[in-house]
């Protein structure tokens, strides 16, 4: 939310733009390698759909060529692009990653959690107590 509010102050459409779609296309990327790791590592696995791999190594090479381009057309709004993902890195180790969180910092996140579902209308229910119509 705050790298979306500093993204909002840019002002220019344009550039607020170029930051998504370098963010979107290095995340399609991103997937499509990992289906190919998947592919190779574990061949075996059950895949509901299962295409030719000349599909997705055909979409890599337009992939690292629109990723290169892009690169150097405007290296800035790509390095704005990857400090905008990486804002997540922080994000991750402090929400996920650590395990023996004091109390006191679990029941800000619970609190900041609680603040963001009823501003967004996104509460989820509660188990064990019955619904009151």
């Amino acid at each position: 939310c705050l790298a979306t509010l500093v993204i909002m102050l840019v002002g220019d459409t344009y550039t607020l733009i170029n930051y998504v779609s370098f963010i979107n296309y290095l995340c399609y990327g991103v997937t499509i390698i990992g289906l190919i790791v998947l592919r190779w590592k574990k061949p075996k696995i059950f895949r509901p759909i299962k295409v030719n791999l000349l599909i997705p190594i055909t979409y890599l090479a337009f992939w690292a060529f629109l990723l290169i381009f892009s690169l150097y057309s405007e290296p800035v709004v790509c390095g704005v692009g990857l400090i905008i993902i990486l804002t997540g890195v922080p994000v991750f180790f402090l929400g996920v990653y650590w395990r023996n969180k004091p109390k006191c910092v679990n029941r800000l996140i619970e609190s900041v959690t609680c603040w963001g579902q009823k501003l967004c209308f996104v509460v989820y229910p509660q188990g064990g107590v019955a619904e009151e119509e």
